[in-house]
């Protein structure tokens, strides 16, 4: 699950990404809302954690352009203006939830767990393509109706494949969706979840395009 950080507090932001990570998101930190609407506009990210009170411009503005762009995201303020007016114009611009600070982390966790859901709910549950199904609500995939174990990120790279049947998917672009900013990634890292995915799959339902990337054929 990719997450957008906007935080323009940097203590608060080092410590909301440890934490972030060892929930096993993929987080990204920006500290304005310019790079914010960039970031949407290029990477798409799952959830927008998004404070309001940001250097070059208020974030009820950027939640207003980030709506504009008409994609899929789950917005989270996370701010500490408290009053309902202000928790109010948050909604009405297309926030999903409001959470004032300080806040309990666990809450928050627990609230972006509720963005995750929301999220698998609004996708159509099951993916099925040739003998391999992945249910994104539960988090499961089946080969031939057989439960198949996978790691978090294995699933999260299968889910993105699956997701994008039909479109080459570059290294880069798999990485950002399983990897943090930052994050030390050895350079064949997703060969080496491509390898044990194919052994788990078999060998012919993920194909690698040569020097560009990887890819599941639509059905």
């Amino acid at each position: 699950m990719r997450l957008l950080l906007v935080e323009d507090d940097a203590s608060l932001a080092a410590g909301m990404v440890r934490a972030l990570k060892r929930e096993g998101f993929a987080v990204s930190h920006v500290i304005d809302g310019k790079h914010a609407i960039l970031f949407c506009k290029t990477d798409h990210p799952d959830i927008i954690i998004l404070d309001l009170g940001l250097p070059d411009m208020d974030g009820l503005d950027v939640l207003k352009q980030i709506r504009r762009f008409d994609i899929k995201i789950q917005v989270l303020i996370l701010t500490a203006r408290d009053s309902l007016d202000e928790k109010v114009a948050g909604l009405d611009k297309g926030a999903d939830d409001y959470l004032t600070k300080p806040f309990e982390l666990d809450e928050l966790l627990a609230r972006l767990r509720v963005l995750e859901r929301r999220i698998g709910s609004a996708r159509s549950s099951e993916i099925e393509i040739g003998p391999v199904v992945i249910d994104t609500a539960e988090h499961r995939v089946k080969l031939s109706g057989n439960l198949i174990p996978l790691s978090k990120r294995e699933y999260m790279l299968l889910k993105t494949l699956m997701e994008s049947a039909g479109i080459i998917q570059a290294r880069a672009k798999l990485e950002g969706r399983l990897y943090s900013d930052g994050e030390e990634v050895a350079s064949n890292v997703i060969e080496v979840h491509i390898h044990n995915l194919r052994k788990k799959l078999g060998s012919g339902f993920i194909h690698t395009i040569r020097d560009v990337g990887y890819l599941v054929k639509k059905t």
